[in-house]
C-alpha cells in the first residue's frame, strides 16, 4: 500500500449543509495533483447528517466524544495517517482546491505552514466586524507573547508535519487550540511560516460555533499562561 503524504483533516460539528462541498472540493484536488492523501473527517458527535454525507463520499470518519474544537483536532492529529496534515474547517469558508502553497512549503521542510486571510482575499461579510478587530489584536498579543511572525493566529486553515505536532503536548480543548499550535510550535523553534489564502463567506447561515467574547477570552488565558 502505497504511504499516504498528506492528510486533509477537517473537525466537524453540524455541517450537513457545507461538508460533502468540502469533501468534493478536496477530492478534486487530490485527484487533479496524483496526491497521496487521504480526507479525514473528526467528527464531534454531529446530531445531524454530516457523518453520513462524509462517509458516502469517501472520506474517512472517526468520532471525537469529547467535546470541544482542541479536542476533535487532537484526535484527528493522532489518527491521521499522512506524513503531513492539512486542517480546515468543514463549514465551506476556506478552499480545499488551493492546497498548493501548503504542498510546496511542507515538502521544502517547514514545520508549521500556517494560512492568512488578511494577507490573502476576504469575500465581503465572511468576517465579523468584531472579529477584524479581535484576531489582529489577539495575534499581535501571541507575536509578543512567542517571538513568531505570524499574522492570522486563527486562521481554520493550516498545514503541519504530523511528526513535529506529535512532539508537542497540547493540551486546549476549545477553540483556542488555533494559537496553543503555534506556541507549542514556537516554543520548540520549529520553522513555520505564513502563505495568503482566500476566505469565503460559510455556508452556516450565519450560525457560526465561536462565541466571540468567550473564546476570545479563552485565547488570551492561553497566551499569557505559563
Amino acid at each position: 500500500m502505497e504511504k499516504l503524504e498528506f492528510t486533509i483533516l477537517m473537525p466537524c460539528l453540524n455541517e450537513e449543509k457545507a461538508i460533502g462541498f468540502c469533501i468534493n472540493e478536496a477530492k478534486e484536488y487530490i485527484e487533479k495533483n496524483d496526491l497521496p492523501a487521504e480526507i479525514l473527517i473528526a467528527d464531534n458527535k454531529s446530531s445531524d447528517s454530516s457523518k453520513e454525507i462524509a462517509e458516502s463520499l469517501g472520506a474517512r470518519v472517526i468520532i471525537c466524544e469529547d467535546k470541544g474544537y482542541g479536542n476533535t483536532l487532537r484526535q484527528g492529529i493522532k489518527e491521521a495517517k499522512g506524513k503531513y496534515i492539512i486542517m480546515g474547517d468543514a463549514d465551506g469558508s476556506y478552499d480545499f482546491s488551493k492546497l498548493d502553497s501548503f504542498c510546496e512549503k511542507l515538502r521544502e521542510g517547514y514545520d508549521l505552514v500556517m494560512g492568512n486571510r488578511f494577507s490573502g482575499k476576504i469575500e465581503k461579510g465572511a468576517i465579523p466586524f468584531m472579529h477584524r478587530i479581535g484576531v489582529p489584536a489577539l495575534s499581535l498579543l501571541g507575536r509578543l507573547r512567542y517571538g513568531v511572525k505570524i499574522g492570522d493566529f486563527h486562521s481554520g486553515l493550516r498545514g503541519f508535519s504530523k511528526a513535529a505536532a506529535m512532539e508537542m503536548e497540547f493540551n486546549a480543548t476549545g477553540m483556542e487550540f488555533a494559537t496553543e499550535i503555534i506556541g507549542k510550535f514556537a516554543e520548540k523553534n520549529k520553522k513555520m511560516c505564513e502563505v495568503p489564502i482566500h476566505l469565503r463567506c460559510d455556508k452556516r447561515d450565519g450560525k457560526s460555533h465561536i462565541r466571540t467574547f468567550r473564546d476570545g477570552l479563552r485565547h488570551v488565558f492561553l497566551i499569557f499562561h505559563k
